[in-house]
């Protein structure tokens, strides 16, 4: 299983409304939780090293962050060389390409925190298993962000736009929880699937809406992610496909006049030590 699901234009183009949408709240939890501690960071599922970039400035230093993912081409692009910790030193970044399927149970001992982007709604419930398993064993806290919760809205939206967006957000989040390559995909269900497995090995547990909130300012991301939101729900759904087609018409000439607020439901996760 290769851990990267996404290519390194769409991240780019994401990062914005992804670092907007984090929980700054979460990441001071966090860096009280690992206060005292060498701070060592496995970021899973890295990309091109968002998470590093954004979280490293509110941790204390001196750090090393592993970025592990299965996708060797993104790695190489990643670009963390700008992130610096709190007090301005710079961070030290090593790669790692591995599947998460091949996780090592004790791939956290040692380590201050665990964290992941954008990731838990495309892993399975065995991988989640495992990242907590390995969590739990090394006493590591975890911070998860922007974990996909299937909750859209667009604005602005007459009563048939509504019904559309229903039909079309339900098809998308069936599609979330897919079987690939007999993989079963956790989607929308992820972070009550991880807050559960956390809470069941004794750990507290908080999470936080994060969502984008997209306007005038984001009509280049708007476009792309409502070609891929529909496109996913009529792969789920062919009879949609008119529906998406009208509806989505509408939805691009409102986003290209700037007119177009869309809301994606996002959430952050974490979990520390009980």
């Amino acid at each position: 299983m290769t851990i990267s699901t996404a290519t390194a234009d769409w991240l780019t183009l994401r990062a914005g409304a992804d670092d907007a949408a984090r929980s700054p709240d979460l990441a001071a939890l966090l860096s009280r939780a690992i206060a005292g501690r060498p701070v060592v960071v496995h970021d899973l599922g890295a990309g091109t090293g968002a998470m590093t970039r954004w979280l490293a400035p509110r941790l204390p230093g001196p750090q090393r962050w592993i970025l592990h993912d299965g996708d060797a081409g993104i790695l190489s692009q990643v670009e963390a060389a700008r992130a610096t910790d709190r007090s301005g030193g710079a961070v030290v970044v090593d790669t790692n390409v591995a599947d998460l399927a091949d996780l090592p149970v004790d791939a956290f001992c040692g380590a201050a925190a665990v964290t992941a982007s954008a990731l838990l709604d495309v892993i399975t419930r065995e991988e989640a298993l495992r990242i907590v398993s390995a969590c739990v064993r090394a006493r590591t806290p975890a911070l998860f962000s922007l974990t996909v919760t299937g909750r859209v809205r667009l604005d602005p939206g007459d009563a048939g736009d509504i019904a559309a967006a229903g039909a079309i957000g339900a098809a998308f989040n069936d599609h979330q929880r897919r079987t690939v390559h007999a993989r079963r995909l956790l989607g929308p269900d992820a972070v009550p699937f991880l807050a559960g497995a956390f809470a069941a090995a004794g750990w507290p547990v908080r999470t936080v809406p994060t969502p984008w909130r997209l306007d005038d300012q984001h009509t280049e991301l708007i476009g792309e992610w409502l070609d891929g939101w529909l496109r996913a729900a009529v792969a789920q759904r062919a009879d949609l496909g008119g529906l998406a087609a009208r509806h989505g018409e509408r939805w691009h000439a409102l986003a290209a006049a700037g007119r177009l607020r869309v809301t994606v439901g996002h959430e952050d996760l974490l979990a520390c030590p009980g």
